[in-house]
């Protein structure tokens, strides 16, 4: 199955329901986590063109580890609330940050970021398996909209057999 070029609309409850259309079809009958998340990495990455990153990091018993994604390399491991990704894990709730550096104990992965949105990834038990994390070069890139948006997409990317 090859990439469909979409054009995504400026309305975000009919983006988001073409995004939701988008992941069911790239990740829908994957049962391989990374698969499913490589997918979704790339679907990400082409729906926020203001993003330059876009991926996953798993939690690997302390720490989160760098997962699938698209763009610049990263940090490879995040201790439990350290950083955007890790306070996101500690607290269990999806952070949106409009300027990073206003944010203490940011990890810069790549200092042309200016905001983020990471999103914590749960199992239908309701415990964190990895976050979503998404970086733009533009401050205030991600809203309360786009978080309202992502938070319920995020269960279409569990699978069972890999957490």
């Amino acid at each position: 199955m090859s990439y469909l070029d979409v054009s995504y609309p400026r309305e975000k409850g009919a983006f988001y329901a073409l995004l939701r259309e988008q992941l069911t079809l790239y990740c829908g009958g994957e049962t391989d986590r990374t698969a499913v998340l490589a997918n979704a990495s790339g679907v990400l990455a082409q729906a926020f063109p203001q993003a330059n990153w876009a991926g996953f990091y798993l939690v690997k018993g302390e720490e989160l580890v760098l997962g699938p994604y698209q763009g610049k390399p990263a940090v490879s491991r995040i201790g439990y609330g350290l950083g955007v990704c890790g306070t996101a894990w500690k607290e269990g709730r999806t952070q949106v940050v409009e300027e990073v550096s206003c944010f203490p104990g940011h990890i810069a992965c790549d200092c042309a970021s200016r905001s983020e949105i990471v999103v914590p990834l749960r199992r239908p038990d309701g415990s964190i398996w990895g976050v979503l994390d998404m970086d733009s070069t533009l401050p205030a890139a991600f809203s309360q909209a786009d978080r309202e948006g992502l938070e319920p997409l995020t269960a279409l990317l569990f699978r069972e057999n890999d957490c």
